[in-house]
């Protein structure tokens, strides 16, 4: 697939979460095979009013590439400045954030609630096109509820305004993240514009990525949830779709050394003292599913320092 003059794989791709795919997390998905990521998304106003939180957020390594990172906001002159000062960070694709659900971002006319906005929506990726040199994409859902189902016009007005490329979540703001994501509605979107379409949504192994590429006929396919705790998740699709091996789940000692590798370089990033809390999370991901898990989880989030984390890990083994 191409983004503009971005060349990405065609096997998968890690989606854009708040607050989880830190630089982190991101390195270690690329390390387990991801051929494309997005950044945590970014206030459009907290950047242009120099928020240092929204200036970390936008941090590109050359590891990570490609990447892409993504904004939010619903003023087409404010996101147009976001844009230049992301520019500068030297991502390789600026990706609108039109799917998000949660109350503090479309409660404020945002996120999701672009999809009720079509034309406030397609200036400001006119606008953010106009005011960059690199590829600019957007990531909308199936509709705002049952009775605006409006993806498809709505995707082919984001290409009239000069989108790249459309990320497609197949369900409606109001289904947050419960309920199925419909395939048919990235379907519907692929078939109608000439961008490349991406697909996301309910992709949880290597065989429902498979799946979600034949259904829709997408271009390439993003996961988000299904990597808690689990980068092993983009190495499986890849090699299944390469040559259709079905790679044998990690054992014990991988899954114990990759939580600490994972911490240990959040660590050497961020360091200790802020990264270990925010690690818990992360923590009681990797063991999940391990005996005794309930009582691993509540060790977990007591965890305040790496040496915290590698005493848990004794006690399991």
């Amino acid at each position: 697939m191409k983004i503009g003059n971005v060349f990405i794989e065609k096997s998968v791709g890690l989606a854009p979460m708040a607050s989880v795919a830190d630089t982190t997390y991101r390195l270690m998905a690329k390390k387990f095979g991801t051929a494309y990521m997005t950044g945590e998304m970014v206030s459009a106003k907290g950047l242009c009013y120099n928020s240092a939180k929204s200036k970390e957020l936008l941090t590109v390594t050359d590891a990570e590439r490609p990447m892409a990172v993504q904004l939010f906001g619903n003023e087409p002159d404010v996101m147009a400045k976001a844009a230049k000062l992301a520019a500068e960070y030297r991502p390789d694709v600026i990706d609108i954030n039109m799917g998000c659900p949660v109350p503090k971002v479309a409660g404020n006319g945002s996120g999701s609630a672009l999809m009720k906005t079509p034309q406030l929506a397609a200036d400001i990726v006119y606008s953010v096109a106009d005011a960059v040199n690199i590829p600019v994409t957007v990531k909308i859902r199936k509709g705002w509820d049952e009775n605006n189902v409006n993806a498809v016009e709505f995707a082919k007005l984001m290409e009239k305004s000069g989108c790249k490329a459309i990320t497609v979540h197949g369900r409606f703001k109001n289904q947050m993240y419960s309920g199925k994501s419909d395939n048919k509605i990235i379907t519907a979107v692929k078939s109608e514009v000439n961008v490349p379409v991406i697909g996301n949504g309910d992709i949880t192994n290597a065989e429902t990525a498979l799946k979600m590429y034949e259904e829709t006929k997408c271009d390439f396919i993003v996961l988000g949830r299904a990597s808690y705790g689990n980068p092993w998740i983009f190495r499986e699709i890849k090699s299944f779709l390469d040559n259709g091996s079905v790679l044998s789940k990690p054992c014990f000692n991988e899954i114990i050394e990759v939580m600490l590798e994972h911490a240990g370089l959040a660590c050497s990033i961020e360091g200790e003292k802020i990264v270990m809390r925010e690690f818990r999370k992360h923590a009681a991901w990797y063991l999940k599913g391990f005996h005794n898990a309930a009582k691993l989880r509540n060790k977990c989030f007591q965890i305040e320092t790496y040496e915290d984390l590698k005493e848990i890990v004794k006690s399991i083994i």
